[in-house]
């Protein structure tokens, strides 16, 4: 089962090659959390977390980086990201899929870094999705 979750945070340290961006648990819209929310980070690099955090903020820059160029790839086919979906954890490495929707109405999953989909998904607030598997995992003490 997936799980419905949100960008809750992301922290950025210029000076370190890790940064993290954390997920937490929402209620899906209509209903209510059955508990408290769960929360988990992910390590992700810096130019990663900057076009999150741009994107996030509506900050323009005046050529378009390698996310915003996917983004306006996508939009100019006609298609349209509908959810970002995290679906491994193995080996601390996190996998994800963003899910496209096309012009024709299909339906396309593509392979991506969590980092990177979520830089994508954040403009069109698309939500994100985890497996129930990934969060038991990510949300234990050794990870």
């Amino acid at each position: 089962m997936d799980v419905r979750m949100e960008l809750s945070r992301i922290l950025i340290r210029e000076l370190s090659d890790c940064q993290l961006i954390e997920l937490r648990e929402v209620a899906e819209p209509g209903e209510e959390m059955p508990g408290e929310p769960r929360s988990f980070p992910i390590v992700i690099g810096l130019p990663e977390a900057q076009a999150i955090d741009r994107r996030l903020k509506g900050i323009q820059i005046e050529r378009p980086q390698t996310h915003d160029l996917l983004a306006d790839v996508i939009r100019e086919m006609g298609g349209r990201i509908e959810r970002i979906g995290i679906t491994t954890l193995s080996e601390h490495t996190f996998f994800a899929e963003l899910w496209v929707r096309t012009s024709s109405d299909e339906l396309i999953k593509i392979d991506s870094r969590p980092s990177d989909a979520i830089a994508l998904g954040v403009a069109s607030d698309a939500p994100i999705y985890v497996a129930e598997e990934v969060i038991e995992s990510a949300t234990r003490e050794e990870i």
